[in-house]
């Protein structure tokens, strides 16, 4: 039967939404947790090596450091002695010596771009890499030498006007069925931050402001023709000279891995307990935001906690689910949802339930790699979660109930330990009486005696029994998000009985 193993539940590694397949999660000693790691810098200990020195460091010197008693590492350009921090790193020793003596840049990126390194690891900076005295080899830039007429007319661009009381800055991005997902925008002070998501790209208007500008801001997108307008609200009605200064990443086009992480300061207005472990946490966005989430895809939330800034990723929801399935929801612009298990020995989760109503948190920008229209292909869908992992599920089955008529089973099969676990249960169930093609089935790994549902533990037999197509030749769509274990043998599983890749989608970050 299909579950969660009792020993992986509640895992550690279940606050961020690991691919079958990706890095998953090494047990640490005693010892050596995250808030260990805090108390280590802070505690004026030597742990470069070099007495406090900042060197200049040579290709040569640093492929000298390769071994895991002597381990340097490059991030963009910085030098970092991890030796000490090898038997705290989350992902082992083993993942952090695949950088050892080299530039680690690709390989951080590729798993946790999101880390403040600069925070967790300053104490370990031993300098820059020295900058080689030779000219730059041909190709070096080939994007801005080689890029044809064609590709130049897809890349956006921006004029700006104004009147009496009003700026508006107008990008015209040249695609078609642009909407409110797509375009990010915030006014903090009088610096505007203006991006405009095209597939795995991001076009940027960065400027500081020539004068100060109220509050509200307002987006209009004219969906069908791709212009974007950005309205804000002059302070003084006096006639601006200039729009401002530009920052140094404005007016680029380059790809979304590239751009880095944007946070805004959002207020905490409430916190709703949903189980005995289990928040509701509703976050206000300023004013001078526009956000919308997309389906499927996570914010970052950032604290300062002992000093060091910690990140972790988490997927917004909605604050209920809708049972009236005659028209979509209306996005609500204002706020963020985040449904948040609390853990006893989880240092950021245990931040996070100590936040006091008017409190302030820092959320990023969304990032994710989940299509709509996997979905609008789809004639079965089915969602398999475990725990938490029920977050990207909650925008995703609104969508598939509201929106998407071609689909005709939506079924999810939802692992938890025991019933007190079950977040919205009661919702589910009602949602299940209401609609025709949703179906839900509850699975515990450990029921009271009283249970009559389904239980066990993951196994390709009750796949079998919940994941089958409606038709021989239906296509579909199965979407898998819970701890490392969970994902991976649902993978391996739902592969095992036939299901092609493409036709699975597990939920990262």
């Amino acid at each position: 039967m299909l579950n969660v193993p009792p020993q992986a539940f509640p895992a550690p590694s279940s606050q961020q939404r690991v691919a079958a397949g990706g890095r998953a999660k090494v047990p640490l000693k005693p010892g050596r947790s995250l808030m260990d790691w805090i108390r280590l810098t802070k505690s004026g200990r030597d742990l470069t090596g070099l007495k406090g020195r900042l060197i200049e460091v040579t290709e040569d010197e640093l492929a000298k450091h390769n071994k895991k008693e002597d381990c340097w590492i490059c991030i963009r350009g910085f030098v970092y002695n991890v030796t000490p921090y090898m038997e705290y790193h989350p992902g082992g020793e083993d993942e952090l010596m695949k950088a050892a003596g080299a530039d680690g840049t690709d390989l951080f990126d590729q798993v946790h771009r999101w880390v403040n390194y600069e925070s967790m690891l300053k104490e370990c900076l031993v300098g820059r890499m020295a900058v080689k005295p030779i000219a730059a080899p041909k190709g070096m830039l080939p994007e801005k030498k080689v890029l044809g007429a064609s590709a130049r007319d897809l890349t956006p661009s921006y004029d700006w006007f104004q009147t009496d009381s009003l700026i508006t800055i107008v990008i015209y991005t040249k695609q078609k069925d642009m909407n409110a997902e797509l375009v990010i925008v915030d006014c903090q002070d009088k610096r505007l931050r203006g991006e405009i998501i095209v597939d795995d790209h991001s076009y940027l208007v960065e400027v500081d402001l020539d004068h100060a500008v109220q509050e509200d801001v307002a987006v209009n997108i004219a969906e069908k023709v791709g212009k974007v307008e950005i309205i804000l609200k002059k302070k003084d009605n006096i006639h601006w000279k200039m729009l401002g200064q530009a920052l140094e990443s404005h007016n680029t086009f380059i790809k979304r891995t590239e751009r880095g992480l944007f946070y805004r300061k959002c207020k905490l207005v409430s916190k709703t307990e949903v189980t005995h472990d289990t928040k509701l946490l509703c976050l206000m966005l300023p004013r001078s935001t526009h956000l919308c989430v997309p389906i499927g895809q996570h914010v970052y939330l950032k604290q300062t906690i002992a000093g060091t800034e910690v990140v972790k990723p988490y997927t917004p929801v909605l604050p209920f689910l809708p049972l009236d399935f005659k028209e979509p929801p209306r996005h609500d612009g204002a706020h963020v949802y985040l449904m948040i298990k609390i853990y006893s020995c989880g240092l950021f989760t245990q931040a996070l339930d100590h936040l006091q109503i008017g409190d302030y948190i820092s959320v990023s920008n969304p990032e994710g790699n989940f299509k709509k229209s996997q979905v609008q292909t789809s004639e079965d869908l089915f969602l398999l979660a475990a725990g938490t992992g029920f977050t990207p599920m909650v925008k995703l089955l609104n969508f598939a109930l509201t929106e998407v008529g071609c689909l005709r089973t939506v079924r999810l099969i939802f692992f938890n330990k025991t019933e007190d676990d079950i977040l919205w249960r009661n919702q589910l169930e009602q949602l299940a009486l209401k609609s025709e093609r949703f179906e839900v089935q509850f699975i515990l790994s450990q029921p009271t005696k009283d249970w009559v549902g389904k239980q066990g533990k993951i196994s390709s037999s009750l796949l079998s029994e919940f994941v089958k197509r409606s038709r021989k030749d239906s296509k579909v769509l199965i979407c898998i998000c819970g701890p490392t274990p969970f994902t991976e043998q649902g993978v391996q599983y739902l592969k095992d009985l036939g299901y092609s890749q493409e036709e699975i989608h597990t939920f990262t970050a």
